[in-house]
């Protein structure tokens, strides 16, 4: 039996953070390689020398990143469904066994766009301001765009070319979606560079998954409402 009021409370609250804290840590641990590729390149001098460790990075991100965070935003779909689910939540590591294919081919059609949106921005930086800024906004929503995918992923069960129609068309179609991706996953990611980067290993992968599928999920249940009054 849970305990009630002011107990009760704080019984909630560190059970919380202890599934916000345990996911974002098992998240991080099959992120290290890329984590130690980034620190290592605030560090280069050389330009010759970046290039080196940028290669291995856009090698490693499909083949960890993307698994590992599919499955973070998987937890995050049972965190916010936990009230509908019948069944016992699954673990971090099978939903990171599951969708390892598909989140690797995703995670391949992802770093080609953010490379050459990285390519076009270093072109432009020093040529014209207004392409340049034109290419801020592509950057966004490239970012909108892939958190999406996340959520998407997540919560469907189809094919990638699907899965990436699907968040596209949430991307462009849903300003409050937007909106409320970009506003939330920008504080937290502003918190954690810039005020607590303590948090970045504990709580910052997970909060912003948990956000943004909350945020995903209640357009859901708009769009099923909807056809249902039809």
């Amino acid at each position: 039996m849970k305990p009630s009021g002011f107990m009760g409370g704080l019984y909630v609250v560190s059970e919380w953070v202890m599934r916000f804290s345990l996911v974002n840590l098992q998240w991080v641990v099959f992120n290290l390689p890329i984590a130690l590729l980034l620190i290592s390149m605030l560090y280069v001098e050389k330009t010759e020398d970046l290039f080196y460790l940028a290669v291995p990075l856009i090698v490693l991100i499909p083949v960890l990143f993307f698994p590992a965070t599919n499955a973070m935003f998987a937890k995050a779909r049972e965190w916010v469904r936990e009230a509908e689910m019948e069944r016992e939540p699954r673990k971090y590591i099978s939903y990171y066994k599951e969708n390892y294919l598909t989140s690797l081919l995703a995670g391949i059609v992802f770093v080609t766009l953010w490379v050459v949106w990285l390519a076009d921005i270093y072109y432009f930086s020093d040529k014209n301001q207004v392409i340049m800024n034109l290419f801020v906004v592509l950057g966004i929503l490239l970012f909108i765009f892939t958190v999406n995918f996340f959520s998407v992923s997540a919560h469907y069960n189809m094919k990638l070319r699907g899965l990436l129609r699907q968040a596209f068309f949430i991307t462009v179609g849903s300003p409050l979606l937007f909106l409320a991706v970009s506003i939330t996953s920008g504080i937290v990611l502003y918190i954690s560079l810039n005020v607590f980067p303590i948090i970045i290993p504990l709580f910052s992968g997970s909060l912003i998954a948990f956000l943004a599928f909350s945020a995903f999920y209640r357009l859901y249940l708009k769009i099923v409402a909807k056809k249902l009054k039809r």
